[in-house]
């Protein structure tokens, strides 16, 4: 690895089981971010994951915003527990860190920062589903606060194969370093 494990951390995001139940049969992401937690655990770079979560009645969700409030219809007063239960492919040991946020961005609503600096991260390797929401929004705020990104091109996934496309490699490269897990692996 180019940088100093201590100032790294991978962020699996949203891998909750509903929304790896969405991706198409046979879709590799899940388990090339199993083998980018692998590679990180081994290498004494923190997994920080990240879940989206509500209180009962999602009483954070404005009915203007468009995605959030579609949701709140279906899911308003189902079990928050069992929405926010990250995949078994991808799922953390005890004492990693599990982070809740309110909104597409990592960050948004969420203590993110104050875990990252806590521990100095400086650099964050990004996975999670889906690349247009929260990929896409974390990624645009972690710059405007001045983190070094690593975006894994195939620890990600959208419902839009073209937008995943566009989005790592034209948009993305321009302020992350866009690579597999296998290159940062190999690095």
């Amino acid at each position: 690895m180019n940088t100093n494990n201590q100032n790294t951390a991978l962020l699996v995001m949203d891998m909750q089981m509903a929304m790896v139940g969405m991706l198409p049969a046979g879709n590799e992401t899940p388990g090339n971010i199993a083998k980018a937690i692998n590679f990180a655990r081994a290498n004494n770079v923190p997994v920080i994951y990240v879940v989206v979560g509500f209180r009962p009645g999602m009483p954070e969700v404005s009915p203007n915003n468009k995605g959030f409030s579609a949701s709140k219809a279906r899911l308003g007063n189902g079990n928050n527990d069992e929405i926010m239960k990250i995949a078994d492919a991808v799922a953390p040991l005890p004492g990693e860190i599990i982070v809740t946020k309110r909104r597409y961005s990592a960050f948004t609503g969420s203590d993110l920062e104050v875990v990252l600096r806590s521990q100095g991260i400086q650099h964050l390797v990004l996975t999670g589903i889906s690349t247009s929401g929260v990929v896409l929004s974390t990624l645009r705020e972690a710059i405007d606060k001045d983190y070094h990104i690593t975006l894994l091109s195939n620890g990600c996934a959208d419902s839009d194969e073209e937008v995943h496309c566009v989005l790592t490699t034209k948009v993305f490269p321009r302020n992350a370093d866009v690579m597999t897990v296998e290159e940062w692996i190999e690095l």
